[in-house]
């Protein structure tokens, strides 16, 4: 089967934003303006197409990244909507991983919020070019200038405005596009209808000179011969510099800014339009590589795809999501799972539209598809041909921040609860199944109270498992704030050859993140054999922690003694964890907690009760400021004091605060 569309008239994209900018709106529309959708969905009303699990249509937020294609002028989008709240973030991370492109989306009055800095911080992290979408230009309070500073001021990124607002709140009817020199306005709101072209208004021409000077100032430096024919006193054309700005947006060195209020169906064609144009094409940004191996964007290379999610079907059973960066991939195929050294087949492959499935035989570089039948692949694994392997990066996702013990109401829920609990880790890998250390029930963690409430209800309503829930926990970590040494001598008992051994190590503070850090200073005086036993030993001992049961983090570990005998290296192993708990207890062990960023816009009426409120859950406050009226309080709670926050919040202000938060670091626990 031939390819349908070339590949460089691809665009892989995501969505992103902070919760509430708009961002499934936003898809909504394109899904429409596309053809995709006959009817426009909306989120308040649960009907929205993206947003197809029952938890998301009840709740009105996007709880897992929904796929679906879609074309305009040609070009072929494969678009995925990611969700905006901070428990979801790893949904975030793993569409990034495998997209080329995204647009950021942003609310015009609150401009650039904390969950916007963080999917940004993400996007940076893979090198992602960026189109940012300032959204619900028509709201009282709309400031299309001020987010863009913010754009620059709070996410250190070069914005590149395309687009000039006519009107702001309830009179923002349209846009001028300074590319072209020309004013589109929207006349009516009924879905599906152009933007009337015509000139700049007259009250606007020194404003978009201005602008459109700027724009071709920054953008021609790129191209030399355009940059000497501007000096000379001609002005590049439309093509010239799109071209140019497309360039540069790849490059990273700017991040192009349009407007539009998606709601009232204006600004989503020239949106359209952008990612076409300014957007790359698979492989436009860089070969994928393995060590020495390449894979260029090609139907004619090898097969080689990433897993980037999987999802289970209560009739299909697991579907594995990829991207196919190079080949071609057929039903029936065999493949290679590099990351397992495992062989699996192609039984069945299927096109998405949120929730909704296509059958097709064959995809080729660039496509993102579902496969059924999977046996052993999961998130991050790459498959690729059984003669041409390769192993590509895997994503990482943030480790749990709460958790919750569970109960089977009965007996009979026990295996139920188990296998139902396997299908959800599987799906979301930022969520950890685990055996609690006192009590031995099974508990989950998450990254926060929604994650786990989204979790425990999908428990009951998708897999029919009645559980009792306790208290949410915090996880707590452990490191020392001081050097210590210990040094443990052992002897084998008899039967074990009765050998002589020593085992010395030192443990410090290190730097946060670095988890356990181990080095073997003692330049291979033992048996690689025995090093390696020695640092599997503290790394389990440091997971079992020394003060409370949780894990050491932040210490760097040194071997720098060891005895030289008959000796087992399980016996090492058994000398190395003794050195390691009696150095930890040495070296001042302190409890670390969680804390987390919180942003808070309130009424400026209600400013005081909010911070009264926060300094009571041991917060700091690190900035309050204003958005349009509303006030934005910012300030590090500790996780401890954050739990019910959403009730209190809202009493303390007669329901008319909003919070976000995400994780920020850990400190040692007052």
């Amino acid at each position: 089967m031939a390819r349908g569309v070339p590949l460089d008239h691809y665009r892989n994209i995501g969505i992103m934003a902070h919760i509430d900018a708009g961002k499934t709106t936003v898809s909504e529309r394109i899904l429409f303006y596309t053809g995709k959708s006959r009817h426009i969905g909306e989120v308040q009303d649960g009907t929205a197409t993206m947003d197809w699990m029952e938890e998301e249509q009840e709740r009105g937020i996007t709880i897992t990244s929904a796929t679906t294609t879609c074309f305009w002028n040609g070009y072929r989008i494969n678009l995925i909507d990611t969700p905006g709240h901070i428990d979801f973030t790893a949904e975030v991370e793993r569409s990034l991983r495998v997209l080329d492109g995204a647009i950021a989306v942003f609310d015009a009055v609150s401009g650039v919020e904390a969950q916007s800095e963080t999917v940004w911080r993400q996007a940076d992290r893979y090198g992602v070019p960026r189109l940012c979408f300032v959204n619900k230009m028509d709201r009282a309070g709309a400031d299309f200038d001020r987010t863009v500073a913010m754009i620059q001021s709070r996410l250190g990124a070069e914005p590149l405005a395309l687009h000039l607002p006519i009107g702001a709140e309830a009179g923002f009817v349209g846009l001028v596009d300074l590319v072209r020199n020309a004013a589109l306005v929207w006349k009516t709101e009924t879905p599906g209808l152009d933007a009337e072209e015509g000139p700049v208004p007259p009250e606007m021409t020194a404003a978009a000179e201005v602008g459109r000077r700027g724009l071709i100032e920054r953008v021609i430096e790129r191209d030399d011969a355009v940059l000497e024919a501007y000096l000379d006193g001609c002005d590049p054309d439309p093509a010239t510099l799109k071209r140019c700005i497309r360039d540069g947006a790849i490059a990273g060195e700017f991040v192009p800014v349009l407007c539009g209020a998606a709601f009232r169906n204006r600004g989503i064609q020239p949106l359209l339009d952008a990612v076409t144009d300014y957007l790359p094409a698979p492989g436009a940004i860089a070969d994928v590589r393995d060590a020495n191996i390449v894979r260029k964007a090609s139907d004619d290379e090898p097969f080689a795809a990433l897993a980037f999610k999987v999802m289970n079907d209560p009739l299909a059973g697991p579907l594995t999501f990829l991207r196919i960066y190079s080949g071609v991939l057929r039903t029936g195929d065999w493949v290679l799972n590099s990351a397992r050294n495992r062989r699996e087949q192609v039984r069945g492959m299927v096109q998405m539209h949120a929730n909704a499935r296509e059958e097709i035989v064959e995809a080729r570089a660039g496509d993102i598809v579902a496969l059924t039948g999977l046996e052993g692949t999961t998130t991050g694994d790459t498959l690729c041909a059984i003669d041409a392997p390769l192993l590509l990066e895997r994503m990482a996702f943030p480790e749990p921040v709460v958790s919750v013990a569970l109960e089977p109401k009965s007996e009979a829920d026990q295996a139920g609860m188990d296998a139902a609990l396997e299908h959800l880790a599987a799906e979301d890998p930022s969520l950890k199944v685990f055996a609690d250390a006192e009590t031995g029930r099974t508990a989950i963690g998450g990254m926060g109270e929604l994650h786990l409430d989204v979790a425990l209800n999908r428990l009951t309503r998708e897999f029919g498992v009645a559980v009792q829930a306790g208290r949410p926990q915090i996880a707590y970590r452990e490191t020392v704030t001081a050097v210590a040494e210990e040094i443990v001598s052992l002897r084998e008992t008899p039967d074990m050859g009765g050998g002589p051994l020593r085992v010395g190590l030192r443990v410090e503070p290190a730097s946060s993140g670095a988890g356990v850090a181990f080095t073997d200073g003692m330049a291979g005086a033992l048996p690689e054999d025995v090093v390696r036993t020695i640092e599997e030993e503290v790394r389990q001992a440091a997971l079992g922690g020394i003060l409370s049961g949780f894990p050491v983090v932040d210490i760097a570990v040194t071997l720098i003694d060891g005895a030289d005998s008959a000796a087992s290296a399980a016996s090492f192993g058994i000398a190395a964890r003794e050195a390691f708990r009696r150095a930890v207890q040495k070296a001042g062990p302190v409890l670390l907690e969680p804390v987390m960023q919180v942003e808070v816009a309130v009424p400026q009426e209600f400013v005081g009760a909010v911070l009264d409120d926060l300094k009571r859950r041991r917060g700091q406050i690190s900035d309050i400021g204003m958005r349009a009226t509303t006030s934005i309080v910012v300030a590090s709670v500790p996780l401890e004091g954050m739990f019910g926050y959403a009730t209190d919040v809202r009493s303390a202000s007669q329901g008319r605060a909003h919070y976000s938060m995400r994780f920020e670091r850990y400190v040692e626990r007052q």
